[in-house]
C-alpha cells in the first residue's frame, strides 16, 4: 500500500505529467514494478505516451532528461563543449557547515553520488552555513522521508529541502550520455573501445561515421591517458593479421607501449596484430607449461606466448610471417632479456612447421624417455586459417613413433558461427588431420567475437599415426634388377 501510495504521487510529479491523462494498466504496473525493484537493470523511458526498455547507461531512472546534455547538441558533428551547459534543479539541504560530514555520513543514501559533481556547495548568502546536494531520484517531489527527518532532527538540522539550482557541463557528462545527446535519436551509440597503450581502438559502424571525428575527441577527453583514436577501416588483412585504420583524434604516433600479464611489449600498432582482448587467454595457455618445455608459437605476432613462456624457463620457437612483427618480436625478446631462450623465425607457417619444427621434433623426440617431464606445445593463433594448417602434421616425421606421452600437444584457435561450434571446430580439424578426435581432444570458449561467432582453443596430441610415417622395410636398400 506503502509504495502504490508512492507511485501515485510520483505519476502526479513533473515528470510523469504528461502520463496522466493516460495512466494505463500497463504504465502503472511499470512504474510500480519500477519502485519496488521487480524490474533490475531496466529503466522507463517515457515518450509519446508509451513506454520503451533499454540497457541503463544513464543514473537517472524516473527523469532521463535530468542529466543529459543541452537538447540543442543533436546532430553535432564538430565537437563545441560550450553547447553542452545546462541548468538543472536538485534538492538540498542547508547544514552549519561544522556538521556537513555528520550529514554525509548519516544521509549517504540520499546524497547525490554522480562522479564528477560536488556533494556540497558553498551558500553565497550564509558563509557559515553549506548546501549538501541531494540525489533527485532518492528525494522525490523535494520532501524528505520520516527516517531521513528523524536523522536530521537528531542532528539539529531544519529538514527544509530547497530548490538548488545546479549547472551542468561538458565535463560532468559521461561518454554515452553526450554521444547519446549528439547522435541521431534512435541509433546505436557505441561507446566501447580497446585500448592499446596510449591508443584507443573504435570499430565505428556506418551510422557513426559522420561523427567519428567528435566520437573520437570525446573518447580522448574522457579517458585520461589516451592521446590517440583510430578507427579500423578495413577487416583484418588474414596475411599479416593488421588493418587499415583512420586517425579521428589526437596525435599520429601509433608506436605504443603495452603492458600484459606483468609483461611489457612495444608495438606499432598500425602495423602487427595486438588484441589486448586476449590477454587471459595467453596467460592460460602459457599456465599448462613448466619448466625445460618446448613451445613452437607458429603465428607469434610480437610474443604474447612466446615470451613469457620464455620467463617460464621454457625453450621457444617463434615465427610469424609478417616482417614487421618478426622485428617487434626481436625487440621485445630483448626487451623483456629473453632472446637467449627463443629461437625466431619470419617464415610461411606451412614452412615452419615443415623446416625448424619437424627437424626439431625428429631431432629432440627419440630422446624423451617413458615418464620424462619435458613437453611439446605448438600454439596456432590465427583463428581465421589455423585449423586449415593442421594437414601439415600428416606423416610429418617418419620412423618409429616416440612414446604417447611426448607427442606434441597442438592449440589450435579457430572461429565458428556454427550452433555447436565445439563439435564445429572439432570436425573440422578431423578433416585436416584425416583422424577422429573424440575423447582424444578439449575445446576452450575464448571470447565472442561477434554475435553468432566464437572464437575457440581445440587441445589435442597428435594422434602417433598421424605424425609419423613408418619406412617400408625395404626402404633404403639398394635394388638388384
Amino acid at each position: 500500500l506503502w509504495r502504490l501510495g508512492y507511485c501515485a504521487r510520483l505519476l502526479k510529479t513533473n515528470h510523469f505529467r504528461t502520463a496522466a491523462s493516460n495512466t494505463s494498466f500497463p504504465a502503472v504496473w511499470m512504474l510500480l514494478a519500477q519502485h519496488s525493484g521487480r524490474i533490475p537493470g531496466l529503466f522507463v523511458v517515457l515518450k509519446k505516451n508509451t513506454f520503451f526498455t533499454m540497457p541503463e547507461t544513464v543514473e537517472d531512472k524516473t527523469n532521463p532528461e535530468l542529466y543529459l546534455p543541452h537538447p540543442g547538441v543533436r546532430g553535432m558533428t564538430l565537437l563545441n563543449r560550450e553547447a553542452f551547459k545546462r541548468t538543472v534543479v536538485v534538492p538540498a539541504l542547508k547544514v552549519k557547515k561544522e556538521i556537513v560530514h555528520n550529514v554525509l555520513k548519516s544521509l549517504k543514501q540520499s546524497v547525490l553520488q554522480r562522479p564528477g559533481l560536488k556533494r556540497v556547495v558553498e551558500d553565497p548568502e550564509d558563509e557559515s552555513s553549506r548546501f549538501v546536494i541531494l540525489d533527485p531520484h532518492k528525494v522525490p517531489e523535494f520532501s524528505l522521508g520520516e527516517s531521513e527527518q528523524q536523522v536530521l532532527e537528531q542532528l539539529s538540522v531544519h529538514p527544509e529541502v530547497h530548490q538548488y539550482q545546479l549547472e551542468l557541463t561538458y565535463e560532468n557528462f559521461k561518454s554515452e550520455e553526450i554521444l547519446r545527446a549528439v547522435l541521431p535519436e534512435g541509433q546505436e551509440v557505441t561507446s566501447g573501445f580497446s585500448r592499446v597503450g596510449h591508443i584507443a581502438h573504435l570499430n565505428l559502424r556506418d551510422h557513426q561515421l559522420p561523427y567519428r571525428h567528435l566520437i573520437g575527441q570525446v573518447i580522448m577527453d574522457k579517458n585520461p591517458g589516451i592521446t590517440c583514436v583510430v578507427n579500423k577501416t578495413n577487416i583484418i588483412n588474414s596475411t599479416y593479421r593488421n588493418f587499415e585504420m583512420e586517425v579521428l583524434a589526437g596525435e599520429n604516433n601509433l608506436v605504443t607501449k603495452v603492458k600484459e600479464n606483468s609483461i611489457s611489449y612495444e608495438l606499432d600498432f598500425s602495423k602487427v596484430y595486438w588484441n589486448p582482448r586476449l590477454s587471459t587467454e595467453h596467460d592460460r595457455v602459457v599456465g599448462l607449461l613448466r619448466p625445460g618445455d618446448v613451445l613452437v608459437d607458429v603465428f607469434a605476432g610480437i610474443g604474447p606466448f612466446a615470451i613469457p613462456a620464455a620467463r617460464r624457463q621454457c625453450r621457444v620457437l617463434a615465427n610469424d610471417l609478417n616482417p614487421d612483427s618478426f622485428r617487434w618480436l626481436l625487440h621485445n625478446c630483448r626487451l623483456n632479456k629473453v632472446h637467449g631462450r627463443v629461437q625466431a623465425f619470419n617464415m610461411d607457417g606451412r614452412d615452419f612447421l615443415r623446416g625448424p619444427v619437424r627437424e626439431e621434433l625428429s631431432r629432440e623426440l627419440p630422446l624423451l624417455k617413458e615418464g620424462q617431464k619435458t613437453a611439446f606445445h605448438i600454439v596456432m593463433n590465427l583463428p581465421a586459417l589455423a585449423v586449415e594448417f593442421l594437414d601439415v602434421f600428416r606423416h610429418l616425421l617418419v620412423g618409429e613413433p616416440c612414446s604417447p606421452a611426448a607427442l606434441p600437444t597442438v592449440h589450435c584457435y579457430g572461429f565458428s558461427k556454427h550452433s555447436d561450434p565445439a563439435r564445429d571446430i572439432q570436425e573440422r580439424a578431423e578433416a585436416s588431420l584425416g583422424t577422429s578426435l573424440a575423447g582424444r581432444c578439449s575445446t576452450f570458449l575464448v571470447r565472442n567475437v561477434a554475435p553468432n561467432k566464437e572464437m575457440l582453443c581445440l587441445s589435442f596430441q597428435i594422434p602417433a599415426d598421424v605424425l609419423y610415417k613408418r619406412p617400408c622395410p625395404d626402404e633404403g636398400k639398394e635394388q638388384t634388377p
